[in-house]
């Protein structure tokens, strides 16, 4: 159940960003002009030359309580570090700062030379001016004598969080982290690696030499990649020359380090099975394509291992199989829910739409952060934020020790369609201390906010503060509240309208479409090498928030999630209610002077029948035109109402945090309990689909998106003045002939009224 007295709502903020210079209607163009401005004292320790018989050297930065300390290398004399250690300004009590070089060599760690700066001499920095070169300072000994200590090259001045250096430094925020971790709570940027569909369209087979020549062959062809492993049907054809023509589909990303192995198998019976060959592919030699029209196909000849009587082994080539192999670049891989998408390109670049914008992000602070683990017999919280838009995920630094954390870092996004959403995550780091990634912690995630494009007005900043939302098995939890500000800015109005008009997808979605099954399954493949490949990097993207940006998990049957679609659906057809009660009270004339409009009106319409749809249309003008004024102020967020999540039960959250088999006991309530669960996901995605087409219907006159209301109402002036000159019958002859045209006449690719309509926003993206 939901926390009593919990505010989720959305909260507008003004932050002091911009130097104070920015309102909500106002823009800015400078850079960091979407966060508030930190200042920090760098001191970039570069090397040392000189020293005296000293081994392992290291240096020490010391401002008040706070130290830095670089790495130290065994039997080096003359070490390079290059290392810049950020003070934030605002917790330096100190009014010098010492830079020590120790040696590791003693218990004590001795003093080989220092050196002290006033803080107040430390020049300021700002960029875009070119990095502060670094100076040759002379070591001192502890009684304040130079010569004979060596030199330490470093230098030190004040800057912003727009510094080059500041994602990779050492922060005075994560000072009580120490060693190989210190890795983990600095900012990065990730690029996913592009990702590919793979066709294997399986011809036939040929010559195949069966283990008995007294029986037919029952076979199919297995494919294995990476550790992905599809099969075909069992060929129809029972004989040495086997067809199939069926196409098997995985998902590849670059680079493509492992091969597609191909094998024809034969079913012997009794659970055996026998190879009749094999062959291996390299996806570096496969083509690429563009446009829905087949490769060459080709034959490939399988291998077979044989043994002599001399145990030699003896590769042969007695069959070939006749393949299409293709590289689908036309296609968008799915590796997100398509309600809530972040991008819609085809794989390959020359498909690519132009760019229409820039979306800006400044991930300003968080608020009231609750305890996730415990630390020293206190609770603690070390956060930090993940934004996912298109290929481009972005990290901030971790803050540590904080249940208000400030991070104030901007990020930049080209946009090539209105109707995407950017997600933002924030997560808890359990990967701080040495040897934590043995124990196989998992960040835990603090909260979710999505935010749809096409909702924002274009060069207008939104600076709002979100809730931070959790389903937990025990109920709705407020994790605390992140403010964000996020700007839209457009760079051509023209390809911004006419996005509207093109298709959501790229042509080979509608020209060669692919099943339910595989739009799933390769899905699936795409999280499961998306979350391998970005927890490769360094600092690693882990599997649990790559799951979690990437919602894996959301078609599985929810009992409140249905029930939620299905109330969605009954609020937009409340409209239909209305109307029938608003007829209804015409019908008893409770108003008789609306009753004696209607008359007048419905008389109209019956003597002139080609005034209906001029008037239908202006009546559209005029409830437009007076809901601009109720239209949405600020971008849409996670709505626990809209979600039910205030009137779940305990049994149904039991069972949506059940696991997929089922964790119940009994074989036959398994089965049925996931069958029944499998089936009711389907209709709750059905469910949900009518849901949002009504929404959308609703949004072309709610101004929900602030430009698809203007196209519509643009539409309905030219329309109305249209249908007033056109008859009607030679009007409704038209239709009706354009409706029952010959299938020459039709194309695959959806018409501008579908493009249209499906880029109008619905609140898929406040659901949770």
């Amino acid at each position: 159940m939901p926390q009593a007295n919990v505010d989720f709502s959305l909260k507008e903020t003004a932050p002091n960003i911009g130097g104070g210079r920015v309102s909500g209607s106002e823009k800015l163009t400078s850079s960091f002009d979407l966060v508030e401005q930190m200042h920090f004292f760098y001191v970039r320790v570069v090397r040392v030359r000189d020293l005296p018989r000293t081994r392992n050297p290291f240096v020490e930065v010391n401002i008040g309580n706070y130290k830095g300390t670089t790495k130290y290398f065994k039997m080096d004399h003359d070490p390079e570090w290059n290392q810049v250690f950020a003070f934030a300004k605002e917790r330096i009590q100190a009014v010098t700062v010492e830079v020590t070089v120790r040696s590791k060599e003693t218990i004590n760690d001795e003093v080989v030379g220092k050196l002290a700066f006033d803080i107040a001499d430390v020049p300021t920095r700002v960029p875009p001016d070119s990095p502060l070169a670094p100076q040759w300072y002379s070591l001192e000994d502890e009684s304040g004598r130079k010569g004979g200590r060596g030199e330490l090259m470093l230098a030190m001045w004040m800057g912003t969080q727009a510094d080059e250096v500041f994602p990779d430094a050492w922060h005075s925020d994560a000072a009580t982290v120490s060693g190989e971790s210190i890795a983990n709570t600095r900012s990065k940027v990730y690029i996913s690696p592009r990702l590919w569909y793979l066709r294997v369209n399986i011809i036939q087979a040929q010559d195949l030499v069966p283990i008995s020549r007294n029986r037919n062959p029952q076979v199919y062809v297995q494919a294995m990649l990476g550790n992905m492993v599809l099969r075909s049907r069992f060929s129809p054809d029972k004989n040495i020359n086997p067809t199939w023509n069926e196409d098997l589909m995985f998902l590849v990303a670059e680079p493509f380090d492992d091969p597609l192995i191909l094998s024809v198998v034969d079913k012997l019976g009794n659970n055996k099975e026998h190879s009749l060959g094999m062959c291996t592919i390299h996806l570096s030699k496969v083509e690429k394509r563009l446009l829905p029209i087949p490769v060459c196909a080709n034959w490939y000849n399988l291998e077979k291992v044989a043994q002599d009587n001399q145990n030699n082994m003896e590769v042969k080539f007695a069959s070939r199989l006749h393949l299409r192999v293709c590289l689908d670049g036309g296609y968008h891989v799915l590796d997100e829910s398509i309600y809530y998408s972040s991008d819609f390109r085809a794989t390959s670049k020359l498909l690519w739409p132009p760019t229409i914008g820039v979306l800006e992000l400044g991930i300003l602070n968080a608020t009231g952060l609750l305890p996730m683990k415990s630390k020293d017999g206190r609770g603690t919280t070390d956060a930090y934020c993940v934004a996912k838009y298109g290929p481009k995920w972005v990290r901030t630094r971790t803050i540590v020790d904080s249940f208000a954390p400030k991070w104030n870092e901007q990020y930049t996004w080209e946009v090539y369609d209105p109707y995407t959403v950017i997600t933002i995550g924030v997560f808890d780091n359990c990967h701080l201390q040495e040897g934590s990634d043995a124990g196989g912690s998992k960040d835990p995630r603090i909260g979710k906010v999505r935010i749809r494009l096409s909702t924002l007005n274009a060069d207008r900043i939104y600076t709002h503060s979100y809730p931070l939302i959790v389903l937990q098995p025990n109920g709705v939890k407020k994790m605390g509240e992140i403010q964000l500000a996020v700007r839209f800015t457009c760079s051509s109005t023209w390809n911004l309208f006419q996005s509207y008009t093109h298709p959501l997808f790229p042509q080979m979605h509608y020209l060669l479409p692919l099943s339910v099954y595989q739009v799933e399954s390769l899905r699936h493949q795409a999280t499961q090498t998306l979350s391998l490949r970005l927890s490769r990097a360094e600092p690693p993207l882990r599997r649990e928030v790559v799951e979690y940006m990437l919602d894996v998990g959301s078609n599985i049957w929810s009992l409140r999630r249905g029930r939620a679609n299905l109330e969605r659906l009954l609020a937009t057809c409340n409209l239909l209610v209305e109307a029938w009660k608003w007829f209804d009270h015409i019908c008893k004339w409770k108003n008789p002077i609306s009753t004696m409009v209607v008359h007048f009106v419905y008389m109209i319409f019956v003597l002139f029948p080609n005034l209906i749809l001029p008037l239908v249309f202006l009546m559209c003008i005029v409830y437009g035109a007076s809901q601009y004024r109720k239209r949405p102020r600020h971008p849409a967020h996670m709505d626990t109402k809209l979600s039910l999540i205030d009137s779940a039960h305990s049994d149904e959250l039991d069972e949506e945090f059940d696991t997929f088999p089922t964790s119940k006991n009994g074989e036959v309530l398994k089965k049925r309990y996931d069958r029944l669960r499998s089936i009711a996901g389907r209709m709750m995605t059905i469910i949900g689909d009518l849901a949002t087409q009504a929404e959308r219907l609703n949004s072309m006159l709610s101004w929900r998106d602030p430009r698809a209301t203007p196209m519509f109402l643009a539409f309905c002036i030219l329309a109305s003045i249209g249908f007033y000159f056109i008859p009607w019958r030679l009007f409704a002859l038209g239709v009706g002939f354009f409706a029952m045209r010959h299938p020459k006449f039709r194309i695959s690719i959806p018409s501008l009224p579908q493009n249209f309509f499906r880029r109008l926003p619905a609140r898929t993206e406040s659901m949770i």
